[in-house]
């Protein structure tokens, strides 16, 4: 599978173009509504056909293109179901399959940032969105978060992939760009190098974060599909 990391700065949010190289079935992952014609620039300068557009929750930081873009491609919309959202195309579960061309993309269930987040696993990478970052993880303080269900994502289910898994997050904030597995169990400052659930929660009902400046539009219009 081939993958391209693309960068919106205004709310440093990583978008992810996926592909199989011998069908160009294409998928990409948290697109944002201002980068759209980016995204299709580049969509059609490699040739590919967009098969899926895939969420990694119900965004508060921005308004997703997933909209914009299945009318211009005319690909499905996937989220968790526990998204309730009324026009995704894709209502995911634990364990379900996609497929571009012979190559698989499987969902993990992480939640905890939001009680709707998925990891996208293909071989060898992990797309995490906002459950794990790099020497980070989401907050965990708002639409149904929590701290317990955070962890255990993290320590038992991301944890456990081969140290070598390619970690992709949602966002960056430091300058990085990927990660591994290993490299966030030694040394992620949140949940890594061994900490516990009551620490993992001290630390997270102390961070005191201003909410997303866009929360409320962006949320009402991500259930939306991005149609504002």
């Amino acid at each position: 599978m081939k993958i391209r990391q693309l960068f919106d700065y205004d709310t440093w949010t990583y978008t992810y173009l996926i592909w199989d190289e011998a069908t160009k079935e294409a998928a990409i992952i948290d697109t944002v509504i201002e980068q759209v014609e980016r995204d299709l620039q580049l969509v059609t300068e490699l040739g590919l056909t967009v098969k899926y557009l895939l969420e990694t929750h119900v965004h508060a930081d921005h308004i997703t293109g997933a909209g914009s873009l299945r009318k211009k491609t005319g690909a499905q919309i996937v989220i968790h179901k526990n998204s309730n959202s009324p026009c995704a195309d894709i209502l995911t579960s634990e364990n379900d399959v996609l497929t571009l061309g012979k190559q698989e993309i499987r969902i993990l269930h992480t939640p905890g940032h939001t009680d709707n987040d998925s990891t996208y696993l293909i071989e060898g990478a992990a797309f995490t969105g906002d459950a794990l970052l790099i020497r980070d993880c989401g907050r965990t303080d708002f639409q149904l978060g929590s701290n317990e269900a955070l962890y255990h994502s993290i320590t038992q289910k991301l944890f456990t992939l081969p140290n070598n898994t390619l970690v992709f997050p949602g966002h960056d904030y430091k300058g990085f760009n990927q990660s591994t597995i290993a490299e966030e169990k030694a040394f992620n400052t949140r949940i890594g190098a061994g900490k516990s659930l009551d620490e993992f929660s001290i630390l997270m009902d102390n961070l005191n974060l201003p909410n997303p400046k866009r929360i409320h539009i962006a949320v009402p219009s991500n259930l939306k599909c991005g149609n504002v």
